[in-house]
């Protein structure tokens, strides 16, 4: 048993790579359909999802790793439902 958790705890932060990297592909792709393009706050979300990863992964138990992964996601997918709002000055 202590096996499969080593495993899965080892395999775990690529599996986030590769979902992050599947979102940025659909992402982009809808983009490119639609006409005008919407902004989101994906990158922003990210990158605070990687702080709050890191420091939930170090004090949980140093899985920096895990938690670096899990934070990108997470911040990922909660930033791209929020949609930027367009000022008066930019087009």
């Amino acid at each position: 048993m202590k096996d499969i958790m080593d495993f899965l705890l080892a395999a775990l932060p690529w599996i986030c790579m590769g979902l992050l990297l599947a979102i940025f592909f659909a992402q982009n792709i809808r983009k490119e359909k639609d006409s005008k393009k919407k902004e989101n706050y994906g990158t922003e979300g990210m990158a605070l999802g990687m702080c709050f990863g890191v420091a939930i992964g170090t004090s949980l138990g140093n899985n920096t790793g895990i938690g670096l992964s899990l934070g990108m996601l997470a911040g990922l997918v909660i930033g791209s439902c929020i949609e930027k709002k367009k000022n008066d000055g930019e087009e």
